[in-house]
């Protein structure tokens, strides 16, 4: 009997409202009728952290793994001796150790495209409220407050500013695409590789391949690339000041590509005027996590929110029936979407985990 454990979120009275929630515990990716009629076991749990965990008890004997995320580090794909295939519901792969992914040749696969519209839309809502300074506005009229110029001396226009994309792949060009309309002065992107003639005439973008210069000339940098051993950490104290004074961040790539304590010493000396995204590098984020309560000088700039981005209620349907799909070609021998594939046979197939030869 083939095994599926799927690791994903408790929704509690939240998924019993509103069904559609099919990442949570309760909805089960909507796969529960699916492996009963195909006889396969189907363990379904949050509990993930630590050798007591459903994750690391049942991850010994389980044939595939939906994951949304659990951490598979190379001591578990060692004890995982029946696993076969690690899927992502939704998209980023980085949770999973891929170099002993590779050693066993596993197929680690995700639903590319599930949730990239989404997460575009997060990008330049954040953006938005960044620039507009509408976090501490909306917070002055719930207090019962009204003071117009102490939240307009804060509130800039998108128009005729300098943004940046870091990365440019399926979110971050959608990201481009998207900021058009606001009629930027410039659109830059920084990646390795140039994109497509048509797509870069399209965006009317133009690619920077040194970082400080990148960096250099953005007003308003967001972060739209894979976390692996060459973006972690990547945006630090360092290259924070290569930044314009004054620039805005949005992250809702990973939260480890940037150092949490140098983002909120930035923010709070002023020299960024803020930072917005849904992940981090904790998740859940501890309640003193320094990204919860920094604030700028004036008490402006946190556009922080948990991490739910990519898990608008249409991309938990389009990533349930791409995991499903997933599995089904895994078990029929069927072709993947080649798209979806992020390592195997032992070797990448992709390069946005790195260049790999």
């Amino acid at each position: 009997m083939v095994k599926v454990l799927a690791i994903l979120y408790d929704g509690g009275v939240h998924a019993k409202q509103q069904p559609r929630l099919l990442g949570t515990t309760e909805n089960a990716l909507g796969l529960r009728d699916y492996f009963k009629e195909k006889g396969w076991e189907y363990v379904v749990s949050s509990s993930k952290e630590g050798p007591d965990s459903d994750f690391q008890k049942h991850i010994v004997d389980a044939d595939t793994t939906p994951f949304h995320p659990g951490y598979l580090t190379a001591d578990l794909i060692a004890k995982a001796k029946n696993l076969k295939v690690c899927v992502t519901a939704g998209v980023g792969s980085d949770h999973i150790d891929l170099n002993a992914a590779n050693e066993r040749k596993l197929l680690v696969a995700e639903v590319t495209g599930s949730n990239v519209v989404s997460v575009a839309e997060h990008v330049v809502m954040s953006i938005l409220l960044l620039v507009r300074n509408f976090v501490p506005a909306h917070e002055q009229i719930i207090s019962g407050g009204w003071e117009v110029a102490a939240v307009a001396k804060d509130s800039y226009d998108l128009e005729n500013k300098v943004i940046g994309t870091l990365g440019a792949g399926r979110i971050g060009f959608r990201v481009l695409q998207r900021l058009v309309p606001f009629d930027p002065k410039e659109l830059l992107y920084y990646d390795y590789q140039s994109l497509p003639a048509a797509a870069e005439k399209e965006v009317n973008a133009r690619r920077v391949e040194d970082l400080k210069e990148f960096l250099g000339q953005l007003d308003v940098l967001t972060i739209n690339c894979p976390l692996h051993e060459n973006t972690k950490g990547l945006i630090n104290k360092e290259t924070l000041s290569y930044l314009k004074k004054g620039a805005w961040i949005v992250n809702t790539a990973r939260g480890a590509i940037c150092v949490a304590e140098d983002i909120a010493a930035a923010l709070e000396s002023g020299h960024i005027a803020g930072y917005a995204g849904d992940v981090w590098n904790q998740q859940p984020a501890p309640k003193d996590h320094p990204w919860r309560t920094m604030r700028g000088p004036n008490g402006n700039g946190n556009g922080m929110v948990a991490h739910f981005s990519g898990t608008s209620i249409d991309a938990q349907v389009r990533y349930a029936a791409g995991v499903k799909k997933i599995i089904e070609n895994w078990a029929t021998g069927a072709p993947q979407t080649p798209s979806d594939v992020i390592v195997v046979d032992g070797q990448y197939a992709t390069k946005a985990y790195g260049q790999r030869k």
